[in-house]
Parts: structure tokens; C-alpha cells; sequence
């Protein structure tokens, strides 16, 4: 009875989201009335526990949102002045390879993308272009939506990675190496799918040494960025380096143009030098400990006592957690304010250049406030029910009973709940808030490594996400597939399916290995 009561709120925003079609921001509000109801009611969280997980929920979100917030306000600079259209215009001047494009476009340029921006940017972005190439609609939408799933968790400047951080309490020294491993290694897999995609077997034949460089460059500087510490720019420098080594390695799959457009040099640098200064940004605070000692001098941090349940309907023993700091945020230091740091930095390189118009600003700051400002909701209230599901041991009776019922093979299921989470929720973010803590506890209960579990948890749900239906629709929207998503899904479900099927396969290896 009392997993079944935990676990109600979950299966409420899945029903409201894949059955009914609601979006984040209502089913997570819907979900978070319902997990405060049942805690109340059945659990036995009393208000003085209420006000202290709600107060911690504030924290955690501040700290996701402030990446999330920022991470998209860059985007919008670089995207007003026209950077993104330039940097995409000139890829295919590379090649005239069908195969070569989608791997260009579709794969690298979508993780660059997905590192800098996310938020399903790289189809919105990418889909309409591969259409202009000849690409049918129908690849046009999928090609990018593969492409870019597997830099989801430490891409959008790690916005996924920090909510899971947030979500556990641990740090990332504890979780990025196997997440970024079993991350990369799926990367390598999605540039065969995405040649796949593009032209079937014939392509990735012919395309399998660019595939093999483009995948291993891209996956090792990933691993490398963030086993350095630097894991808000893990995708971004991933991207980065598969573009680098595009330019020669396409030229070889050139092939015949039948047009005669000069490409741009100074203004595709112009274009990519916004995002170059913040790399020197993160690179500075990083390395230089005097700037690191003057931006860390203020932090937030609030430390909470002992709380309780006391009974409820279902007359349990009393759930206690223990007093501890919350989400502790280092203000000048964080993320979110190294990227608004960036946003004005690049503001300026593009101001000077020439590339905005008239109100460009207005429409920067609008434009961010109009597109983020649902997702935050839902993040809100999905962080708000975790936390109050956590301290009326709510998730403590979902892992026991997840323990109880699939002991030795959980880690083959981790990977395919944070799927699910990423699915009904639309949000690798949201899929880490929602399962992060259930994942830790019950790997905790069965003596598995938590970092092996939680890197199948945000692994499985960053190649999920891009098939939720909320990206798909925003995907075939571009690309002239409106009312025709079921088809992109039924495309997309078995590339995807396939990817999840392997990091579970990585998460019960390296379980049992470690």
C-alpha cells in the first residue's frame, strides 16, 4: 500500500503528459499538489517539515535555474546576431556528401549546438537547413534530434549534470566519470546512426573512418574537459573539437557544388568568437587562483535541522532526516554567472561587429524570458515534489520496493527509469530531479556502485529525451512535419531504443566489474 501511495505522484505525470498531452509546467504542478497531499495525509509530514523541504527545493532549483536561465540568454545573443545561422550556413560549404553533411550538420554541429544551448535548439536550428539540403523532412527532423542526444547531460553548460548534483547531494567527482564515459562510448554508436539515417547501410560503409574520428575526437576531449573539472563545457568542448576537425577531414568527401557561394571566413570567427570568450572565462577562473579567491568570497549557505514524519494514515514508524547544509551557491562563482559573464562579453563582440538591429537587446531579453520561463515551472515544482517525497520517505519505500523486486538486475533497469523520466517529463533535467534520489538510495540498499547507477540514470535519460514528445513536436514544426510526429517517433524509437539498450548493457557491466 505505501508503494503504491509514493508512487502515484510519478504515475500522475506520466498520465497527464503522454495521455492527456499536458505540458512539463502543468503536470509537474499537478504532480507536486499530489505528492504534498499524499505526504501529508498517508505520511505523516507535518508543517515544520514542510517549511524546511520546501525552503531546501528553493536552493535546488536557484542552482539549476541559474544555469538554465543563463545558458539560454547566451544562446539568444549569439542567435540574434545571427551567429548560429552563419556558423550553420557555412558547414556545407565543406561537402556536397549527402552521408558527410548529416554528419557534419546532424552530428557535430548538433552537439556544439546542444553544448552551448539546448532547449531543443539543435533541430529547431538544424532541421530546417538539412531541408534546404535535399534532406527529406522526414530525415531532416531525426538525423539532428540522434545527433545531438548523447551531449545532452553535460551540454546546455551542464544544466542536466548540476540538477542531478543537486538532486543527490553529490558531488562531481563522485558522478562524471562513468557519466561521461558511458556517455561518450554512446556517442561513438550515434554517429553510425546518424549516417544511417541519412543514406542506411550504403552511408555508413562508406563513411566509417570519418565516423570513427569524428566519434572518438569528440568523445575523448569530452572525457578529457571533464575529468579536468571543467564539466559545464564537456559537450560545448566536444563540439568544438568534432568542428575543428571537420574542416579537413570533409574536404575529402567534398564532392561536386552546384553553386558557387564564397564562404565567409571573418565573419564565421566574428561568429564563433562569442563563444570563444567564454571558454577564456571558464578556462580563467579555473586555472587562475586569484581570480577564483575574488568571484568565490560569497556564498549562500543554509544549514537545516533534524526533521521528522510523525505517522499518518498508514501509522509507520517516524521517517527522520538528518540536519544538514543545503545546496550551498558560490554567487559570483557559479555557472549561471560565469555564462551571463559570457553573454555580456559576447554581447559587445557582436554589438561592435555590427550584427544586431535596432532593439536587438529588447528581443534578447524577451525572448529568454518567453521561452525559459515554462521549463523553470515545471523544474520548480518537479524539484519541490522530490524533495517533499524524500522527507516523508516517500522515496525511501520506492527504493526499497525497486530493491525488493529486481535486486541483482536493477542496474540493467536504471538506465531505462531515467528514459521514462526523460520521456513523460520532455527533460533530461527534469528526469534526473524526479529519479536522481530514488536511483542513489536504491543502489545504496543493493551495494552498487551510485556513480555507475546514477551515470545509467542520466545517461539513459539524455538519449531518451530527444524523443519525448514535446522536442518532437518542436522538431517537426521546422521541418514542415506538423501532424505527422508519430511517424518521427516510430523513426526515432528504435536509434533510440538501441542506445538505451546499450548503457544499460555499460551500467551492469561496470556494477558488477566494480
Amino acid at each position: 500500500m505505501a508503494f503504491i501511495l509514493a508512487l502515484i505522484p510519478i504515475i500522475l505525470i506520466l498520465f497527464l503528459m503522454v495521455g492527456l498531452q499536458w505540458g512539463a509546467s502543468r503536470a509537474g504542478s499537478a504532480g507536486y499538489l499530489c505528492a504534498l497531499a499524499i505526504a501529508v495525509i498517508f505520511f505523516g509530514a507535518r508543517l515544520r517539515l514542510l517549511a524546511y523541504a520546501h525552503a531546501k527545493a528553493l536552493l535546488l532549483a536557484v542552482d539549476v535555474l541559474l544555469i538554465i536561465w543563463s545558458a539560454f540568454l547566451l544562446y539568444r545573443v549569439a542567435d540574434e546576431a545571427g551567429a548560429i545561422h552563419r556558423i550553420g550556413q557555412a558547414l556545407p560549404h565543406l561537402t556536397s556528401d549527402p552521408g558527410m553533411q548529416a554528419l557534419v550538420i546532424g552530428w557535430v554541429f548538433a552537439t556544439f549546438l546542444q553544448g552551448v544551448g539546448g532547449f531543443g535548439v539543435p533541430v529547431a536550428v538544424i532541421a530546417p537547413i538539412l531541408v534546404g539540403l535535399g534532406f527529406s523532412p522526414l530525415a531532416a527532423v531525426v538525423i539532428p534530434s540522434i545527433g545531438h542526444g548523447w551531449a545532452v547531460t553535460f551540454g546546455s553548460l551542464g544544466s542536466s549534470f548540476q540538477a542531478l548534483m543537486a538532486a543527490t547531494g553529490l558531488s562531481a567527482e563522485t558522478l562524471a566519470p562513468y557519466s561521461v564515459l558511458f556517455l561518450s562510448i554512446s556517442g561513438l554508436l550515434v554517429g553510425f546512426m546518424v549516417a544511417h539515417a541519412a543514406n542506411g547501410w550504403q552511408a555508413v560503409k562508406h563513411l566509417l573512418l570519418p565516423i570513427a574520428i569524428f566519434g572518438i575526437v569528440m568523445g575523448f576531449v569530452q572525457c578529457l574537459v571533464v575529468g579536468a573539472g571543467l564539466w559545464n563545457i564537456g559537450a560545448f568542448a566536444g563540439g568544438m573539437a568534432g568542428l575543428v576537425v571537420v574542416f579537413p577531414i570533409a574536404r575529402r568527401y567534398r564532392g561536386e557544388f552546384k553553386n558557387s557561394d564564397r564562404l565567409d571566413i571573418k565573419s564565421l570567427l566574428v561568429a564563433l568568437s562569442g563563444y570563444l570568450v567564454l571558454v577564456v572565462i571558464i578556462l580563467g577562473v579555473q586555472f587562475i587562483p586569484a581570480v577564483r579567491s575574488f568571484l568565490g568570497r560569497l556564498i549562500i549557505e543554509v544549514h537545516f535541522p533534524e526533521v521528522s514524519t510523525s505517522g499518518g494514515w498508514l501509522n509507520r514508524a517516524d521517517f527522520i532526516t538528518p540536519a544538514g547544509a543545503g545546496r550551498k551557491i558560490n554567487v559570483f562563482l557559479h555557472t549561471g554567472s560565469l555564462l551571463v559573464y559570457g553573454s555580456i562579453l559576447a554581447y559587445l563582440i557582436y554589438w561592435k561587429a555590427n550584427f544586431y538591429q535596432e532593439k536587438a537587446l529588447q528581443r534578447i531579453l524577451s525572448g529568454t524570458f518567453i521561452k525559459v520561463l515554462p521549463s523553470s515551472i515545471s523544474i520548480v515544482s518537479m524539484i519541490s515534489m522530490a524533495v517533499i517525497m524524500e522527507h516523508a520517505g516517500m522515496t525511501d519505500i520506492l527504493a526499497r520496493g525497486l530493491a525488493d523486486g529486481m535486486g541483482k538486475y536493477f542496474p540493467v533497469a536504471a538506465p531505462w527509469i531515467g528514459a521514462l523520466g526523460a520521456f513523460m517529463t520532455g527533460s533530461n533535467t527534469n528526469s534526473n530531479v524526479v529519479f536522481g534520489a530514488l536511483q542513489m538510495r536504491t543502489a545504496n540498499l543493493l551495494g552498487f556502485r551510485v556513480g555507475i547507477i546514477l551515470a545509467g540514470q542520466t545517461a539513459g535519460a539524455a538519449l531518451a529525451s530527444v524523443m519525448a514528445p514535446t522536442k518532437v513536436v518542436v522538431g517537426a514544426s521546422t521541418a514542415g512535419m506538423a501532424g505527422k510526429e508519430g511517424v518521427v517517433m516510430r523513426k526515432l524509437f528504435v536509434y533510440t531504443g538501441l542506445l538505451v539498450l546499450l548503457i544499460s548493457a555499460l551500467t551492469f557491466i561496470g556494477a558488477w566489474l566494480f
